[in-house]
């Protein structure tokens, strides 16, 4: 694992992916449930990302999640 400084900033970069995507999601399907909330909570900084991109393609909320 890294120094306390390299995961704080991973922790910190995790949460900011989690808040924009919860910000998207919020606008494009409206309030998200407890089961996507906890759903990003437990995301990698790898899974938001691709999260956050697939929300671009796709009209459906499930597709979001989707591993393209």
């Amino acid at each position: 694992m890294g120094s306390p400084t390299q995961q704080g900033m991973q922790q910190g970069m995790r949460e900011g992916e989690s808040a924009l995507l919860e910000r998207q999601l919020t606008r494009r399907f409206g309030p998200p449930s407890a089961e996507t909330l906890a759903r990003l909570k437990a995301a990698t900084v790898e899974q938001l990302e691709q999260w956050a991109e697939n929300i671009l393609d796709t009209t459906m909320l499930e597709d979001v999640f989707k591993d393209h």
